[in-house]
């Protein structure tokens, strides 16, 4: 199993070329929820990687927060820069994001983790934490088990599935994400139902999504 940044990028590249806005303008409703959670926590500088076109974002920007986006497209870059005016985004592959400071609030990150394997799912991990303050937060959401397209794939390794050689999506199960956050202390999990209107037609994601936050 070799993951392939390059090939991550020409995949993207190329679906935001054909598709667009390919999930509408309106935000993610987990993207609400956290934006509620932010406000209790009294957060203000949030980084979202795999920030997309902008759709989640905009949103938090919208409610005061000062926001920087990184994607590995660099077409979908140039596509939020339009569609959010207010956030920062920056084209580079979120496994190394060395380039960015190392005193955000929080990270929101949106069905991103779920798109590698073991080792690179660690590795952009341990670079949130390292670019978020001691006590800063963490929500991140990613494909369940509970998803209809579970084990329908050529299984890569446990719970990770190809669609095509370098093309993983992984899922979830509770244990498996509190064990992938086990370095930072866990406030809230569980499971988020969205319902998405796209290529596919109408359908329904389960996901699960994990609240924790970096010891102080």
């Amino acid at each position: 199993m070799e993951f392939s940044i390059n090939a991550q990028k020409d995949f993207w590249d190329a679906r935001f070329q054909r598709e667009g806005e390919v999930w509408g303008n309106i935000s993610s409703a987990t993207a609400v929820y956290a934006l509620a959670l932010f406000k209790v926590h009294g957060i203000n500088k949030l980084l979202v990687p795999g920030s997309g076109y902008g759709r989640n974002t905009k949103l938090f920007a919208s409610a005061g927060l000062d926001v920087t986006g990184i994607d590995i497209s660099p077409v979908v870059c140039d596509m939020a820069a339009s569609f959010d005016t207010a956030s920062v985004f920056h084209t580079a592959s979120v496994l190394d994001m060395s380039f960015l400071d190392n005193d955000f609030d929080a990270i929101y990150c949106f069905n991103t983790l779920h798109l590698f394997y073991q080792k690179e799912r660690i590795k952009f991990i341990d670079e949130c934490g390292r670019r978020i303050k001691d006590g800063g937060l963490l929500f991140f959401t990613g494909f369940s088990e509970d998803e209809p397209s579970f084990g329908k794939n050529r299984s890569a390794e446990k719970n990770t599935y190809e669609s095509r050689p370098g093309r993983p999506t992984h899922y979830f199960t509770d244990d498996d994400i509190r064990l992938h956050f086990r370095s930072f202390e866990l406030l809230v999990t569980g499971i988020f139902n969205e319902s998405e209107d796209h290529s596919q037609g109408p359908h329904e994601h389960h996901l699960r999504y994990i609240l924790c936050r970096k010891s102080r």
